[in-house]
């Protein structure tokens, strides 16, 4: 199974800052382009990064993002283990 979900989405999850905190580690980073007046995603790549981690503040946010969606899809996520 597939479903095609929107960078949004993604984003809303808290996914894209959980990813780039593990890329961080090797220099890397998913970076999201986005048209500021509209709040829209206009592009998506991968770069190498002197990032390493994420402030006090996002890191924060981030884990809100994260355990948010978890708590709010685990029972689906635990019944599409089973299968």
């Amino acid at each position: 199974m597939v479903t095609k979900k929107t960078w949004d989405e993604f984003r809303q999850a808290g996914l894209l800052w959980f990813i780039n905190s593990i890329l961080h580690a090797f220099g890397w980073a998913i970076v999201v382009d986005l048209d500021d007046a509209a709040d829209k995603v206009i592009g998506v790549y991968p770069a190498r990064v002197k990032f390493r981690g994420f402030g006090v503040h996002s890191t924060t946010e981030g884990f809100i993002k994260l355990h948010k969606y978890m708590l709010d899809n685990a029972e689906e996520l635990y019944k599409e283990s089973l299968k």
